[in-house]
This record gives C-alpha cells, sequence and structure tokens, in this order.
C-alpha cells in the first residue's frame, strides 16, 4: 500500500531529477549551485526523503526553470500552501490520527474537488457530530472516550473545508443503504438526514441518491473517493480505503476508469433535484 504523500515525493523526485538533467548538471554540480551536500539531492531524487517548498525553489532557480505552470505544479507536490491548500491544522491531533488517515486529509486539504462514492456510511464531510461519534466508536472497538471525542473533533474540523474560500467542490453518490443503515437511532439518523438535505442545497454540492431500484452497478465493489486539484489534472489520485490501510492510484489508466465509473453512478442515480425530494420523503417517514 502507498501513502499519498510518500506518492508524491517519489513524483516529485523524478520530476526534479529530469530537470536537472535536462539543465546538463550533475547531482554534485547542483548541490553545489545551492549550498548543499550531494546526498541531500539525491535523497529528494529519489523521494526518500521530504523537501520544503522554499528548497524546491532553489533547484528549480538553480536549473533555470522559467514556466510558471510548472513551478506551481512541483510546489504543490512539495506541499506548498500558496495554490489554495489549508494549513495543516490536523498535525495537532498527530498522536490520535494514524498516517493513513493524516494522508487522505493532507490531500483533502489541497484538493479543489472530490467526487465520491458511499456505499455503507454517509460522507465523513457531512456528518452531524452525533453521526460522527456512532460511526467512528463502531469502527474502531474499545476505543476509549477520550480519544473518541478527537477522532470526532478532528471529523467535523474537516467540514470547514466546505466553508473555506474558495471550498472544495463535493460531489458525492450515496447508495441508498446509506441511507437506510440507522446509524446511531431513529433520532440521529433524523438530524443526519436533516443534514444531508441542508448540504445538498449548497452551491458547491453535488448529492446524488442511488436507490436499490438502479439494480446492479459498477460501484458495487466498493466506495472509492477521486481527489481533483486546481489547474493541474498531473496531481489527481484515487483513494480506496480498507479497514487497516489505503491504496491511492495515480496511474492515467486507474484515473481515467475510476471517472468513468463515477460518471456512470451519477447518470444511474436521481438527479440532484429528485435526490433532495427522496431525503425529504425519507425525513418525513414516507
Amino acid at each position: 500500500m502507498q501513502h499519498g504523500p510518500a506518492v508524491r515525493r517519489r513524483k516529485l523526485g523524478a520530476e526534479l531529477r529530469a530537470l536537472r538533467t535536462s539543465a546538463g548538471l550533475t547531482s554534485g554540480e547542483a548541490a553545489r549551485l545551492v549550498g548543499w551536500h550531494q546526498s541531500k539531492v539525491s535523497r529528494i531524487e529519489t523521494g526518500a526523503s521530504g523537501v520544503k517548498p522554499a528548497d524546491v525553489r532553489l533547484l528549480l532557480d538553480a536549473y533555470r526553470v522559467g514556466d510558471a505552470n510548472l513551478r506551481e505544479l512541483l510546489l504543490v507536490l512539495a506541499g506548498s500552501d500558496e495554490s489554495g491548500g489549508r494549513h495543516h491544522w490536523w498535525h495537532a491531533y498527530r498522536g490520535v490520527l494514524p498516517p493513513t488517515y493524516r494522508d487522505f486529509i493532507s490531500l483533502e486539504s489541497q484538493a479543489s474537488a472530490m467526487r465520491t462514492l458511499e456505499t455503507s456510511v454517509v460522507p465523513g464531510l457531512l456528518q452531524t457530530p452525533e453521526y460522527a461519534r456512532a460511526v467512528t466508536r463502531a469502527a474502531v472497538d474499545g476505543l476509549a472516550d477520550e480519544r473518541l471525542d478527537a477522532l470526532v473533533e478532528v471529523r467535523l474540523a474537516r467540514q470547514d473545508i466546505l466553508r473555506a474560500q474558495p471550498p472544495l467542490e463535493l460531489s458525492a453518490v450515496l447508495d441508498e443503504a446509506v441511507l437506510r443503515r440507522e446509524v446511531g437511532g431513529p433520532e440521529v439518523m433524523a438530524r443526519q438526514l436533516k443534514r444531508l438535505m441542508e448540504a445538498a442545497r449548497l452551491p458547491q454540492v453535488r448529492l446524488q441518491v442511488l436507490p436499490f431500484t438502479a439494480g446492479a452497478h459498477v460501484g458495487i465493489t466498493g466506495p472509492f473517493v477521486i481527489f481533483s486539484f486546481a489547474r493541474t489534472s498531473d496531481l489527481d489520485v484515487v483513494v480506496l480505503d480498507h479497514l487497516t490501510s489505503s491504496l491511492y492510484l495515480e496511474r492515467k489508466e486507474d484515473l481515467q476508469a475510476y471517472t468513468e465509473a463515477f460518471n456512470t453512478l451519477q447518470i444511474r442515480a436521481l438527479s440532484p433535484e429528485d435526490s433532495l425530494d427522496y431525503l425529504a420523503g425519507m425525513g418525513a417517514g414516507a
């Protein structure tokens, strides 16, 4: 399994190595130009260590890279917040967040758009506090109350990206099973349905319900998330979540396959308007 930031470090390193080669420099010559030891350049190029955006700028200047779009792309790969990324607020929770979850939040915080298929639970960005608590308690057996509280805090803090400027654009397809599964009891689900209806009315949210009557569909293989990034598709990534880890897919073939799958699911699902009516009907007990 590959972690998101690790994949991006290797991608950044490969790009920097190619630029150094194009500039006609050895790794030792590049190191001398920026005042480093040669081993630091090698570690960056192999993805063995992270690199600060400021260091990337030094290398790009040394390689005389003037392409503004390319420079911006590489700075995003290095984790720069200059292109709309949010501050790394989740670092305060490092003691309770597993690495795969931190990786996911890192991608989510820098993405401009998120497409998600959910087959079991409401997306984290749309959960109420009570629903989030019930889901987290069920997912992690024997969780202490203090850690449970921290994980719910993180889930709710993530939702700020829907209110950021610019906000994350969220497109979600929810299998009907998500709405029928009584998480936390009837009262919790009633409040959760109301929250979904509120979210569905937001201009940056496109929410669709995939009813049981749609029959078998491409999404029965499991949920997935597609993150997209502003001004470039080179960073787009698919995330498949597992019980103990996550898989990050960045090959163009994988991205195309999951994008086509999501487009198909949107066609099979109810329209956003009909989905809102469907949620209202469920909330009224229809």
